[in-house]
This record gives structure tokens, C-alpha cells and sequence, in this order.
């Protein structure tokens, strides 16, 4: 069981659907107190189950490389490039495997991170790493657009669809956004990617013993155009943070 004990945010301060908020560049990436733990478990899952947590399409390479470099340049504090590897704060080394350029970004931050295209009127999920999913399975989102991404998600409806649409066309480069939701677990489990979404909505009722938070981020790259959607997991234990016992939104 990998859990932190508090959040960097103040999910007092839910705000509704989108939820967006400007983000300093330096903010976006982070390392936490779970983060040996975490990126321990990121590895056996890339290394056990790669086809459910890594994808890319191979147009999308051009995109992946730019979005790795990227985070080449904003590593959090604690990773010191050596070379063409990078020494982590747990101390792993990671080679920098441009070849494959998902694990490689796996291996080296916490955060999952999906590559979303536009084609046509649509942005389109064209790779990932997504180690830790929320109630959604990779594959079953790969290749599609947002609207079809979040389909099962009652509140996203066409208004909100078109919201979020307009926000990915509108973000600029060097100027990231944030939001963050907070639901009800039974299972502090990290890779949730079988659970359905109606099934968590029944949790967040019930009395869970863990909240799951996702910080969430968004930016463009400015050469590809790509945007990146990048999400740090959080899970505490309702019994250590007992402010959170009234909270919970999508």
C-alpha cells in the first residue's frame, strides 16, 4: 500500500467542471514523499504489463520526443542529468532511450502523461504512459477523441464537451493549466483501470476508506502542437486525514 499523507492543494477549494487554473511552469512536474515507492511500482507495471500502460502511434513519435525533451528541461528537484541518463532522487539511474520515449518518461517522473493531437475538430489520444489509471483502461481510449475519452463521466456533458474543447485549442505554450478531483476508494490501489466509473460514484457514498486525488495538468508543446495531459496521483487514508471525510468531486 503506497500512500501519502497530505496533498499540495486544498481540496476545500473544488471548483466545478473544467476547474482550471493557471500553473507555473516550474509547478508542473513534482516529487512527493511516496516517490521511491511509486516509481518502483511504475517500473514493475511497465515491465509486467507494458501493452496496458504504455501506447503510441507511430505519428505521434514526433510528439513523444518533443514531450521528452520538455521534461528533460522542467525535471523537479532531485534529478541530475548525467549524460544520457538521469540519476533520480531514489537514486535510479534512467537512460534516456529516445527509441522509446514512453517508458523512458515513465521511468523518469512520477506523473502519467497522455499525448492528445488535433484531428480534425477533435483532440485525439495518440500515446501515453498511464501507470496509474483512474476507472479507464488505456486501450479502450487510445486513438480516440475527447468527447468518446469521456463518455462513461455523467457530468461531462455536450456543454462542458465543447468547453473543454475550446480550452485545448486555446492553450498557449509556456502558460500550463491545473485542476485536481478527489473520489472515494475502497482499493488504494494505483493501477485502477478495471473498476467502472458508476462503480466509484457508489463509493464516494459510501463510507471508503481512501480518498484518490489526481492533480492534473495540461500544456502545449510549441513545435508539435501537441497538448499534454499530465496527472500525479494521490491517495491518503481517510482514518490519517480526517478533514477530508465530507469531500469528494469528480
Amino acid at each position: 500500500m503506497i500512500l501519502q499523507t497530505s496533498l499540495p492543494y486544498d481540496v476545500h477549494a473544488l471548483r466545478p467542471l473544467p476547474g482550471i487554473a493557471p500553473l507555473d511552469p516550474a509547478d508542473w512536474l513534482l516529487v512527493d514523499e511516496v516517490h521511491a515507492a511509486q516509481m518502483a511500482e511504475r517500473e514493475r507495471l511497465m515491465t509486467e504489463r507494458r501493452e496496458e500502460v504504455i501506447a503510441l502511434d507511430p505519428g505521434a513519435m514526433p510528439a513523444a520526443l518533443e514531450l521528452l525533451d520538455t521534461v528533460l528541461e522542467h525535471l523537479p528537484p532531485g534529478h541530475v542529468r548525467e549524460g544520457d541518463a538521469v540519476r533520480r532522487p531514489d537514486g535510479v539511474s534512467v537512460r534516456l532511450d529516445r527509441d522509446d520515449p514512453m517508458a523512458t518518461l515513465g521511468r523518469l517522473v512520477q506523473e502519467d502523461l497522455c499525448i492528445m493531437e488535433r484531428h480534425g475538430e477533435e483532440h485525439v489520444l495518440t500515446g501515453a504512459v498511464l501507470c496509474f489509471p483512474s476507472a479507464w483502461r488505456l486501450h479502450d481510449k487510445f486513438m480516440r477523441p475527447l468527447v468518446a475519452i469521456h463518455a462513461p463521466v455523467a457530468p461531462y456533458d455536450e456543454n462542458i464537451a465543447r468547453r473543454v474543447q475550446r480550452l485545448f485549442d486555446g492553450i498557449q505554450p509556456g502558460r500550463p493549466l491545473w485542476r485536481f478531483n478527489a473520489l472515494w476508494y475502497h482499493d488504494p490501489a494505483l493501477f485502477q483501470a478495471s473498476k467502472a466509473f458508476k462503480e466509484l460514484r457508489k463509493e464516494r457514498e459510501a463510507e471508503a476508506p481512501f480518498m484518490r486525488s489526481e492533480r492534473q495538468c495540461l500544456l502545449r508543446l510549441p513545435k508539435t502542437r501537441a497538448v499534454v495531459f499530465s496527472i500525479h496521483i494521490y491517495v491518503l487514508a481517510r482514518a490519517s486525514v480526517p478533514e477530508l471525510a465530507a469531500l469528494g468531486q469528480d
